[in-house]
């Protein structure tokens, strides 16, 4: 310190013509600058972070020095029409974007935006599931290409919330061969939307594993002309060969399945396979043990393992076998006919016209759908 200071004196003598006190004013501006900006606080008090998201954030963001930048982006956003929670959620998923320039990146991306027919609220909706690639000109291309798939913005948002890597993969090199593939297998553009949203990996992954996917479907007994095909590829396009074998495996051993009806039933209902083992040993046991369905029935009517236990299957399963124990039913009516209708026309068949023989039945029935059995749903 000694020395510096010597240094400094020693170069206002040498400079007489200028002022001694603006010149060591300036010379000591050079040697111990003004503080910088404090991020981590710029984030609680101007952005709204907790402390926990600020000091996680601010990592990667120490660089910055001022807040004229971040100012300006947080002003843009409320341009946007963004509230200040909305902000907070954006800047704690992605504090690189106070790093953006307004005028170079930001402002650009929102007029590319709107000439694609976006309005300014849809565009502010888009920030909050972008994350970071709305700081990337990029988005406009991506939206351009699939706002036409999706057939609404409303729909490619929906889409972007369940996966945002959507706006991240290559479009040339991924995306776009994919699509023209599954269009090639019979798909269709909003299929193929609903495709993205129940297994995205069907629009990102290599063509040759989404190649693979569909040949597994079609060994699986579900043609390209099915209805079942699009859900084939969902029940498929996060599985190996090696884990779908185990999985048929499973199935068979747990519904006494033979070849052909674990066949049957994968080709009518591919997204069974999807179901966890305990939810399928869960159904197992009700529809074989309590409800005393036989396999190959099961097998022929797979939709019923995608209905809830708790919710559908057990209490109409009550509603009937208390019907039936009190002579109320006016003609045979099977399980499944009772389990696969909607909850409007399970009542309206059901419950409605019991009120008089059955005055508690429609509490009763909402108790069990609850997760109770009721005294007048238990027989010996």
């Amino acid at each position: 310190m000694l020395r510096l200071r010597r240094s400094i004196f020693t170069r206002l003598l040498s400079s007489p013509s200028a002022s001694p006190i603006s010149h060591l004013h300036r010379l000591l501006s050079a040697v111990s600058p003004s503080p910088g900006l404090n991020v981590e606080e710029y984030l609680v008090d101007r952005c709204g972070l907790t402390r926990a998201q600020a000091i996680k954030a601010s990592a990667k963001i120490s660089h910055l020095k001022s807040p004229t930048n971040p100012d300006a982006v947080l002003s843009f956003l409320a341009g946007l029409g963004l509230s200040t929670g909305d902000v907070s959620a954006v800047v704690a998923k992605d504090p690189k974007l106070l790093c953006s320039a307004v005028d170079k990146t930001l402002a650009p991306v929102v007029t590319g935006l709107a000439g694609l027919g976006l309005s300014r609220d849809e565009i502010a909706r888009l920030v909050l599931v972008a994350r970071d690639r709305i700081r990337c000109r990029s988005i406009v291309s991506y939206l351009n290409y699939y706002l036409p798939i999706f057939g609404s913005f409303h729909n490619l948002l929906r889409a972007l919330k369940f996966n945002n890597s959507l706006l991240g993969y290559n479009l040339e090199r991924t995306v776009k061969p994919n699509v023209t593939f599954l269009r090639e297998c019979g798909l269709h553009d909003c299929d193929i939307a609903k495709l993205s949203i129940a297994a995205p990996s069907m629009l990102t992954n290599n063509l040759d594993r989404v190649r693979a996917t569909v040949a597994c479907a079609e060994r699986l007994g579900v043609p390209r002309a099915s209805p079942m095909f699009r859900h084939a590829l969902h029940a498929l396009a996060f599985d190996t060969e090696d884990t779908v074998a185990a999985k048929l495996d499973y199935l068979k051993k747990t519904f006494n399945w033979s070849d052909a009806e674990v066949a049957i039933a994968v080709s009518r209902a591919p997204l069974v396979l999807t179901r966890s083992k305990a939810t399928l040993q869960g159904r197992s046991d009700f529809l074989m043990s309590e409800v005393g369905l036989e396999p190959a029935y099961i097998a022929h009517r797979p939709a019923i393992l995608s209905y809830s236990l708790e919710g559908r299957l057990r209490p109409r399963y009550y509603v009937l076998k208390f019907l039936k124990e009190n002579g109320l039913l006016q003609r045979e009516r099977s399980y499944f006919s009772a389990v696969i209708v909607t909850e409007k026309v399970f009542v309206d068949r059901y419950i409605c016209p019991h009120k008089e023989a059955a005055p508690h039945l429609a509490q009763d029935y909402a108790t069990a759908c609850g997760g109770q059995v009721p005294t007048r749903f238990r027989f010996a």
